[in-house]
């Protein structure tokens, strides 16, 4: 039988407070946090460069390693979810993120910079999207596209807010200082926020939203593939690499766009808007193509979401003014944010629920291997090229496959065992 978790009738009674919201409220608010202090490491870097006399490509290399390691401790994060539940897993994440985001401002050699930015923020981040989503996960079937959505806005707010926010103590206070105030508040939200974390209803005496009364979550779970069983599946593998497709495909965007804009004639500040409408409409597109997941299904979200990605890398070939520049960003941004929502969902219902967190972790390293290679593969190609439309033309056929995989991409079908 298809392994996608049916859709069980909806309980008669409901506790008037539905705890599954108080999640959500959470885990919106955690994303938003940490992705406010990762992405402000660009407001960092020029400052840090000049103090030492550092080139870009070492001070930028501590944000790849950030963007790796975190990728990896993802897969273990996941796995410990599924065991301890979210509140443990983010709590002592969110300590070493804060505590990394602290000692930088006592940064005064290379190995420094990457060991308190690349490995313990990037370790600390990894308390973030996996164990938060695949949490969400756990406590709905009806709305779990919009809730899901709901949560990874987080991310576009805290883009939004968090780099301006900073800029503006720099100007008071200078970077080292800045870093310090930036890094207790950070660490003091998380740690705060991650106690309203619960693994899942039974935990408060209540049901699954969207599942009968008698419904019970360890029941859910054993429904699907482990992760061991899905690593042995086509099915998964490919996912993997759409999602890896889609990490190259993000950052070679969110990392060469603005530098792609001024060598047009754009000034600075005209060229950070793009930058500031991709994360602000993807805000849009993680919660409305998460509620339209809920409609038609994950898949064909994810779908249109990476149709209309690929499209505006297109059209990027042809932007010569900034209004197209500013309208590729917009769809761009609303592409980009719904397939990031749809993550944990697709990974739901191809694979089922069964060790969700692990095979989450998994497919997340891939989409964190992608990032990592964005940002390395359009500067090369600048490098060799003197220009940018390459690199965004090959990220557009990229694009291409990425539509195709999804199209043939089905849920696997297996006589499950309760375990």
């Amino acid at each position: 039988m298809n392994i996608s978790m049916p859709v069980p009738p909806e309980a008669g009674k409901r506790p008037k407070i539905f705890y599954g919201y108080i999640v959500v409220a959470s885990a919106f608010s955690l994303l938003a946090v940490l992705c406010a202090a990762l992405y402000s490491f660009g407001v960092f870097l020029k400052p840090i460069a000049a103090e030492f006399s550092w080139t870009r490509a070492l001070t930028s290399g501590a944000q790849s390693t950030n963007t790796f390691v975190s990728g990896v401790f993802c897969m273990i994060t996941g796995r410990l979810t599924d065991k301890f539940g979210p509140r443990l897993v983010v709590t002592f994440c969110g300590i070493l993120f804060g505590l990394g985001f602290l000692l930088m401002s006592r940064v005064n050699t290379a190995w420094q910079l990457y060991l308190f930015w690349g490995i313990m923020a990037g370790g600390g981040m990894s308390g973030g999207f996996v164990p938060l989503t695949s949490t969400i996960t756990r406590w709905f079937t009806k709305r779990r596209g919009l809730m899901t959505g709901i949560v990874v806005a987080g991310v576009g707010v805290g883009t939004m807010i968090g780099p301006a926010a900073v800029a503006r103590l720099m100007e008071s206070y200078g970077w080292r200082t800045s870093l310090i105030m930036a890094g207790i508040m950070s660490l003091v939200f998380v740690v705060v926020a991650a106690q309203f974390l619960s693994r899942d209803p039974t935990k408060k005496g209540q049901t699954l939203y969207g599942g009968q009364a008698e419904l019970k979550v360890p029941e859910i779970e054993t429904w699907g593939l482990s992760l061991n069983e899905a690593v042995h599946t086509r099915q998964f593998w490919m996912l993997c690499m759409i999602y890896a497709l889609i990490g190259v495909n993000q950052f070679v965007i969110m990392i060469h766009v603005v530098p792609h804009a001024t060598d047009m004639g754009m000034s600075p500040i005209a060229a950070a808007g793009i930058l500031s409408i991709i994360g602000g409409v993807s805000v849009a597109g993680r919660i409305l193509l998460g509620s339209i997941a809920d409609r038609v299904g994950n898949r064909q979200a994810l779908l249109i979401g990476l149709s209309l990605m690929t499209a505006a890398l297109f059209w990027l070939q042809v932007a010569r003014e900034p209004w197209m520049l500013y309208l590729f960003a917009a769809i761009f941004g609303f592409g980009y944010g719904g397939e990031v929502a749809m993550i944990s969902p697709v990974v739901a219902e191809l694979f089922g629920m069964k060790t969700l967190g692990a095979k989450l972790g998994v497919v997340n390293f891939n989409y964190h291997l992608g990032l990592t290679t964005g940002p390395l593969l359009g500067g090369r190609i600048f490098d060799v090229t003197g220009s940018y439309y390459s690199a965004f033309l090959l990220a557009g056929m990229l694009g291409v496959i990425g539509i195709i995989m999804v199209t043939v991409l089905r849920p696997i079908r297996k006589e499950t065992q309760a375990a």
